[in-house]
């Protein structure tokens, strides 16, 4: 079971990596100016690359988990109120991710509206889910 946590642990943090810098080319696509029509196409692919990745890299860390939680049969019987909370945390982190795919479909249909001060707030939320991910786990607080 250690090398599925371990595993487990990689993948959480790449696919984190991912949605950490994801927002942050949203950012830049949301500052292009109107007619830089080449810096547009290199931000969306680099954007399109980026989320197939993470999205790749999503599964693992989410199969590896439910592999752990089944393993160990955490969450069953008292003072496992952590993992409860844990698992809607996920469950954020699976909506963001979808977010993340949705803005980025609304950019490539030049659709998209918010400006780059709304993704610098956007960009922040995996920055906090990861924080309350990693408490939970680790203190365990109910």
């Amino acid at each position: 079971m250690l090398w599925v946590k371990a595993f487990h642990i990689v993948f959480v943090a790449s696919w984190f990596a991912g949605l950490f810098y994801l927002p942050r080319i949203f950012v830049n696509l949301a500052m292009v100016q109107p007619g830089s029509l080449a810096e547009r196409e290199r931000l969306l692919l680099m954007a399109r690359k980026l989320l197939r990745f993470t999205t790749l890299l999503s599964v693992p860390a989410v199969g590896l988990g439910l592999w752990l939680w089944l393993g160990y049969g955490i969450g069953r019987g008292p003072g496992n109120g952590w993992l409860h909370a844990k698992l809607a945390v996920v469950l954020l982190v699976i909506g963001y991710h979808h977010m993340c795919a949705r803005l980025l479909r609304q950019f490539v249909a030049d659709t998209c509206q918010r400006s780059h001060v709304w993704f610098r707030w956007f960009n922040e939320i995996p920055v906090l889910l990861l924080l309350l991910a990693v408490v939970l786990v680790v203190v365990k607080p109910f």
